[in-house]
Formats: C-alpha cells, sequence, structure tokens
C-alpha cells in the first residue's frame, strides 16, 4: 500500500516538476519583482506557496467529479493533456530566450508598491506564473487515474499526490525567497540550457501521458470488436 503513495508521488512529482519549474519561474519572478528587500520575497514567496498548494488541491479534489459531470473518460483525458504537455514542451524546446521579454517586464513593474504586489500572489504570481494551465491538465490526469482505484487505494493515490505538490511547493518557496541570489548566480546561458533540458522531458511525458491514453481506447475498441 505504501508503495501506491510512492508511485503516485514520483508520476506526479516528475510530471509537474518541468511545469511548475521552481529555478525557471523564480527568474521570471524576479524579473517581476525587480528590486525588493530580502524580507518581500520571502513574505511573496511564503503566499505563492500556500496558494499553489491549496490550488492544485482543490484541482485534485474536484478533478474527478468534474470529469464525470461532463462524461469525460480517463484514456481522453490523457490523450488531450498529452498532446498539451507535448505541444507545450515543443515550443519551450523551439522558443526564444525569455531574458529579454523578462527584462521588459521587469521595467513595467519597476515602479509598483510592495503593497500592490501582496494583491498579486494568487493572479499572476500564483496563477499562471507558478502553476500555469499545464498543472491543471496535469492534475485532472493524475486524479482521474487514482479515482480509477478502489477507496483505500484511491485515497493513499490522492495522498502521494497531495506529497508531491507539498514538496514541490517547498521548492518554489526556497527558489522564489532567494530568486535575487540565483539571479546573479546562474548565467543567462545556464539558465537557457536548464530550460532546454526541463522542456524536452515536458515533451517526454506528455507522449507518454498521451500513448497511455491511445493504448486504453485501442483496448477499449479491440474488446468491442
Amino acid at each position: 500500500m505504501i508503495r501506491l503513495v510512492w508511485t503516485y508521488l514520483g508520476i506526479a512529482f516528475s510530471a509537474l516538476l518541468p511545469l511548475v519549474n521552481p529555478l525557471g519561474s523564480a527568474l521570471v519572478f524576479y524579473g517581476l519583482i525587480g528590486s525588493a528587500p530580502p524580507e518581500v520575497y520571502r513574505r511573496l514567496a511564503r503566499k505563492i506557496a500556500v496558494n499553489t498548494v491549496i490550488f492544485l488541491l482543490i484541482i485534485e479534489l474536484i478533478g474527478a467529479a468534474l470529469l464525470e459531470f461532463f462524461g469525460v473518460s480517463l484514456p481522453i483525458v490523457e490523450v488531450a493533456g498529452g498532446l498539451v504537455l507535448a505541444a507545450m514542451g515543443w515550443s519551450l524546446l523551439n522558443g526564444k530566450d525569455s531574458g529579454a521579454k523578462q527584462q521588459e517586464e521587469k521595467e513595467d513593474q519597476a515602479h509598483a508598491s510592495y503593497a500592490n504586489l501582496d494583491q498579486q500572489t494568487f493572479y499572476p504570481l500564483t496563477f499562471p506564473v507558478t502553476a500555469g494551465p499545464g498543472c491543471i491538465v496535469i492534475m485532472l490526469t493524475l486524479t482521474a487515474h487514482a479515482s480509477a482505484h478502489p477507496l483505500v487505494r484511491n485515497l493513499l493515490a490522492h495522498l502521494g499526490i497531495l506529497l508531491a505538490v507539498v514538496i514541490l511547493c517547498v521548492f518554489v518557496y526556497f527558489a522564489y525567497a532567494y530568486a535575487p541570489l540565483i539571479t546573479r548566480k546562474i548565467s543567462p546561458q545556464t539558465a537557457h540550457g536548464i530550460l532546454r533540458v526541463i522542456a524536452f522531458l515536458l515533451l517526454c511525458i506528455g507522449v507518454q501521458i498521451a500513448w497511455n491514453g491511445v493504448s486504453s481506447l485501442m483496448l477499449t475498441l479491440i474488446k468491442h470488436h
């Protein structure tokens, strides 16, 4: 039983990590916040991390019910979600460096007051900067898959997903709290390389999820014939 928790923890963490991308998101976060005291970064990082856990937990709790309400099956979600993730990975893999965009955003936000930053902790700093649409797709896919188990295994699977979210958000907190330091330590070339590796992993995860869905649909089709 404990193995099921670890299995879903590993799957959820590996699927969400390229999307949340704490290191890459920290660079964007720094570009949006700009020059601010360390205590401001720590306060915003704490609020964003908590918001991200709550946001993804809500998706986890209502995801299966939402799919059932609209009559969408798990294989269809896997195919659609996998294709979306693969497209995102491909786009990131072939996209241009976002350094210029980050600098532009930094300049646009330079005169924002720290009080206004507190009002932006959910949108846009939590969604979509930290947890975007891709995270919603992943959570819907994982929760629908977990809900297919009997009750006890269902709860354990959801526990594994929740633990993965919490661990990931701990990384988000430290990455965001120390975003100025990380930005100074990492060269643009290194950040660019890390982004490309993460994009390739995201592409592979998307293809794998889509293939799982296609395989399930093919098995269903064969059984009906």
